[in-house]
């Protein structure tokens, strides 16, 4: 009888350093599982250092080996969605090329999911190699996040996991182009199961993620999943309002009782400032859910793939 396919989604940018390590894992790995044939599939999201050419080098020798090279940098979010398009096999598993997630976590994925699990995802239990203020960031956003969206997200998983076939095409119909994909997962649903890691530091290499990349993530995590931040606004606005007619009855009745008051320029320029910053606040949130209509409506295409190299046959 012919082995089921198990697929691993490799999204990768400039990581030259880290592919030669990540591959020996993975061989070492496929030695592990004897019930699957093991599809590796490389997702070259523009890089710029020689990591498509290692990949290609791996193809020649290794059929298991397969690359789909987008045109251009699209991110991260994107190159897994176009992984999803391409991947072949009845179970997948997502990791990074920077080897901070264990490939061996796989072998126990595989369990999981041959229990009937279609999402095993990978829960962090430790963080090396990570500041404290990104450790403590990445909390807090998550307690913001689950505190907002009506869909439970998981704390402390990024991507690394594994899925069903299902899972994976219940994936593919989502059509935004403005994606967060760790919400994704929650959204589809299906029987879930957490396990747990200790993650490590990158074995090569410098992250590509910096603060400015993680907060634009973590704008578009939370638009993403709610309008609360509508709702927040709007309330804002109108205790504002109330606030700002108490003040004029307050001003209205102290003219008429005392007289012209000339002295209160610093209070009347605090109220404006307060005023201000409170619409353009509700102006940037409004903005950002506008922004995102803008760019669905356009309906452009999510990705464009310059060269692909597939089947392990």
């Amino acid at each position: 009888m012919k082995n089921k396919i198990l697929s691993i989604i490799i999204p990768m940018y400039n990581e030259e350093e880290s592919l030669p390590h990540l591959y020996s894992r993975l061989v070492a790995l496929g030695e592990q599982i004897k019930d699957y044939d093991l599809e590796f599939l490389f997702v070259n999201d523009g890089s710029k250092d020689s990591s498509l050419e290692i990949v290609k080098a791996l193809r020649k020798a290794d059929k298991r080996v397969c690359y789909v090279n987008l045109s251009r940098n699209f991110g991260k979010e994107v190159a897994m969605g176009a992984a999803f398009d391409y991947v072949t096999g009845e179970a997948v598993a997502i990791i990074d090329a920077d080897l901070q997630d264990p490939p061996e976590l796989i072998v126990d994925m595989i369990k999981l999911y041959e229990e009937g699990y279609d999402d095993v995802y990978a829960k962090r239990r430790s963080r090396d190699g990570e500041t404290w203020f990104k450790k403590f960031t990445s909390k807090a956003f998550y307690r913001v996040l689950q505190s907002v969206s009506d869909v439970p997200i998981q704390k402390d998983t990024g991507d690394f996991r594994l899925l069903s076939r299902r899972a994976i095409d219940a994936l593919k119909s989502f059509p935004e182009k403005q994606r967060y994909t760790k919400g994704m997962f929650s959204l589809i649903g299906f029987k879930k199961k957490e396990i747990e890691f200790d993650r490590d530091s990158r074995v090569a290499g410098q992250t590509k993620w910096n603060y400015f990349k993680l907060m634009d993530l973590a704008i578009e995590g939370i638009v993403s999943f709610t309008i609360l931040p509508l709702r927040i606004s709007t309330i804002m606005g109108i205790i504002s309002g109330i606030a700002s007619f108490l003040y004029m009855i307050f001003v209205f009745s102290k003219t008429l009782i005392f007289g012209v008051d000339v002295p209160g320029y610093a209070s009347i320029v605090c109220i404006l400032l307060f005023l201000s910053a409170v619409q353009l606040i509700s102006l940037g949130i409004i903005g950002e859910y506008l922004g995102r209509i803008f760019i669905e409506v356009k309906g452009r295409p999510l990705y464009f793939v310059e060269e692909y190299s597939g089947s392990i046959e």
